[in-house]
């Protein structure tokens, strides 16, 4: 889940965006043969998934096949990618199990492309389903920022980030164009209101070092002091730290009362309209969304929506995501008033910024 790809970007403000920096990647199948195919006699599913997670999916669905039979074909792309294919096939549809970001579920479920599973959802909140029962989260996510060890990030504000300490050491990925950066001017209009948003971001540009369709290539300057301070989302940079052993802090900025707050940009999952293979796939969201399957997604650098399971503690060397926000307030969106306005606030901020 990394940054959109050109073209993608280019039609991101046309329609609607992806929401975390999702890369929009070339679909590509693994596990069991091609999309749709029934190279398990019989026992496949199909899944359309955002990018970001392939890793843990590999190994709960090798699990998945050795407990049931059922053999799962993954086909990975950018959320808008994942939603816009699923259309496109209506007439033979190929997906059983569509897994992609807000807004596009909604999107999706606008479009009548999701069907309720009829799977127990009791063990999550309503913040974290639909109430129609079409979609889940199956695995939390959330925007962040990182900082240079040289800052302590413990108790920064929005408002230091204006201070003349922090120009031309700021930089965040450009609303339209990178998921991250959308998600930034989304968590300000919640914090501020969408004016209030308008007016920070406007005043921030004086320390901002410029545009950048990358949220991951930021990691990379804050690692070198290049940067102070960028944005990201935990999965990403946690992940980032642990693999790379990269020297940054994730941090959430706090508004003038010390408050910290971020915007959840979970993975969600939903039956697809029409799936081939209904019967296997609510077999396969059952497992993923049991309480043995979610206590792995710390191994992701997710976290889990499940009001059942508490943070585990990390393991040595590393952080787990749920304790990073443990006493941060996470907001929720309304994903389908976000997508419905999401051009006009685009253009809005485009003229604020002069990005």
């Amino acid at each position: 889940m990394r940054n959109t790809n050109n073209r993608l970007a280019r039609t991101i403000a046309r329609t609607a965006l992806i929401l975390t920096s999702a890369t929009a990647v070339a679909f590509s199948l693994t596990a069991c043969g091609g999309t749709g195919s029934d190279s398990s006699g019989g026992k496949t599913v199909t899944v359309y998934s955002a990018d970001g997670v392939g890793d843990w999916y590999k190994t709960q669905f090798a699990k998945f096949k050795d407990q049931t039979g059922i053999a799962v074909n993954l086909v990975e792309a950018g959320s808008g990618e994942v939603v816009n294919r699923v259309e496109k096939e209506q007439s033979n549809p190929q997906a059983d199990l569509i897994v992609t970001l807000p807004p596009f579920m909604q999107k999706a479920e606008k479009s009548g492309l999701l069907q309720n599973s009829g799977v127990d959802l009791a063990a999550f909140g309503a913040a974290d389903k639909d109430a129609n029962g079409q979609w889940v989260t199956l695995a939390g996510n959330y925007l962040c920022f990182i900082a240079n060890p040289s800052v302590n990030a413990t108790n920064v504000t929005w408002d230091d980030l204006l201070k003349p300490d922090y120009k031309g050491k700021v930089q965040y990925s450009t609303p339209g164009q990178a998921g991250d950066g959308t998600a930034v001017l989304i968590l300000l209009q919640q914090l501020y209101g969408k004016q209030g948003a308008l007016d920070y971001l406007t005043k921030l540009q004086a320390n901002n070092v410029g545009p950048s369709s990358s949220t991951g290539k930021l990691q990379a300057k804050v690692d070198k002091g290049e940067l102070l301070v960028a944005n990201g989302d935990v999965q990403m940079n946690l992940a980032t730290i642990k693999d790379n052993s990269s020297k940054f802090n994730v941090f959430f900025p706090a508004t003038a009362d010390g408050k910290q707050s971020t915007v959840a940009l979970p993975y969600l999952m939903g039956l697809a309209k029409g799936a081939p293979h209904s019967d296997g796939a609510k077999k396969l969201m059952d497992f993923l969304l049991s309480a043995d399957t979610q206590k792995t997604l710390p191994d992701a650098m997710a976290v889990s929506a499940r009001t059942d399971i508490q943070a585990a503690p990390a393991a040595a060397g590393t952080v787990n995501p749920a304790s990073v926000v443990r006493n941060v307030t996470v907001l929720h969106p309304d994903w389908t008033a976000v997508l419905d306005s999401l051009d006009a606030d685009v253009a809005a901020y485009s003229k604020a910024t002069g990005s």
